[in-house]
């Protein structure tokens, strides 16, 4: 039987909707996990075939799982993840029991904010850059403030921070060095503009872009992405310039197939470059995507990976938004009121809450502490954006105050 192991998944967003799209094209669905929660909730996730709990940080624990899969007379087909920070675990793995159609050293490359920064630090889209060796900071290099500091290794916004002094500075490094003794801290120059996200699928070696996304950033204590505008249209200029980048980026990486998101500003002096994550953009992505061009992206990148021909010709041009909702205080949540208002809103396509009766919620310091997103479609992306808005305001987390 044709089989798709899939290394981790979110309980939802684009990797669990990878999962549901290999069910739908026939495959036998694997899940290698090291949540046990999921394993408790086992019963949710109908579109896994075989759940395997096995440690999906420890490579000869996967290859042993793998083995016994193979026993079964199981024919795995390929081994991909959709989630940080597996997706060049899952390539490798993949590399050994597989045909792999992707590669293995980009996606490596590209996972690793400093090996990108150093790649890439010739051309103008890369912001000006500095690393710190773990074990000598005592010399700080000349950058103007602001500045953001980071460690390369961090995902979801954990670790990007924003120093506006010296001050700040010295604390997180600090910071920072605590967490990860042995790793290098990157300082950038601080990039003030509108953020997008661009969503690229590279078959044959030929990049094509997707979409453009528009990012809505809420700065508390991390920069925190509250809100995505999905363009129905991509104005003739800015398609061409994204295209060189993605065509450039693709050359010095030496990718042939494959799927990137990257995180641009656009500053009076052009683009420059976010960062760069080797796969689809996570939480509602794959459903914006879907509601905006009417494919399944995530579907098209499986089939690109299983050596078919992926079809991203869209079936309409809608604007989408995408708003998310945080918390501005701590709490127990008690419960959750006006979602089917919300669903029953005015160009709502999607309405998802996250967290459960007596989780205990917090104000954002990462990505994952969004708790519900409304997804609505508009015919101008104000529309879009009002409508979500709109719907948003009625959802309610009542929470027991800490």
């Amino acid at each position: 039987m044709k089989t798709i192991v899939f290394i981790g998944t979110n309980k939802s967003g684009s990797s669990r909707e990878a999962i549901k799209a290999a069910e739908s094209l026939g495959y036998f669905t694997v899940l290698f996990t090291n949540n046990e929660k999921q394993f408790q909730q086992r019963r949710e996730y109908v579109d896994v075939h075989k759940m395997v709990f096995v440690d999906i940080t420890n490579m000869e624990a996967m290859r042993k799982a793998i083995h016994s899969l193979k026993k079964t007379q199981l024919m795995i087909t390929s081994i991909v993840s959709f989630t940080d920070p597996y997706v060049h675990t899952a390539s490798r793995l993949c590399d050994e029991f597989c045909k792999n159609y992707a590669q293995s050293e980009a996606i490596a490359s590209m996972e690793d904010k400093e090996i990108t920064r150093q790649h890439l630090q010739h051309f103008e889209f890369t912001p000006k850059f500095t690393l710190l060796q773990a074990n000598d900071v005592s010399e700080l290099p000349k950058m103007s403030f602001p500045l953001i500091v980071k460690s390369p290794k961090s995902t979801g916004s954990k670790d990007v921070l924003l120093a506006l002094n010296k001050k700040q500075l010295n604390q997180h490094i600090a910071s920072l060095q605590e967490k990860y003794p042995k790793d290098t801290i990157m300082l950038e120059e601080y990039i003030d503009g509108p953020q997008y996200l661009v969503e690229t699928i590279i078959y044959n070696g030929q990049p094509h872009v997707i979409a453009v996304i528009e990012q809505d950033i809420t700065q508390g204590k991390r920069f925190i992405i509250t809100g995505y505008t999905v363009l129905a249209h991509i104005p003739s200029k800015m398609q061409e310039t994204l295209q060189n980048i993605v065509e450039t980026i693709t050359k010095a990486f030496h990718v042939q197939n494959g799927a990137m998101h990257l995180e641009l500003r656009l500053t009076k002096n052009g683009w420059k470059l976010i960062e760069i994550n080797p796969r689809i953009s996570g939480g509602a992505m794959n459903h914006m995507l879907q509601a905006a061009f009417g494919f399944n992206l995530v579907k098209e990148t499986l089939k690109l990976l299983t050596g078919e021909q992926p079809n991203i010709e869209p079936l309409h041009h809608h604007f989408v938004y995408t708003k998310y909702l945080v918390v501005e205080r701590k709490g127990i949540l008690e419960r959750v009121t006006g979602r089917n208002q919300a669903k029953n809103s005015r160009g709502v396509v999607d309405v998802y809450i996250k967290p459960r009766k007596g989780t205990l919620l917090i104000p954002p310091l990462s990505m994952g502490h969004r708790y519900a997103y409304v997804i609505a479609t508009g015919h101008s992306k104000h529309e879009a954006k009002r409508n979500a808005y709109s719907a948003a305001k009625k959802i309610r987390f009542h929470l027991k105050v800490m």
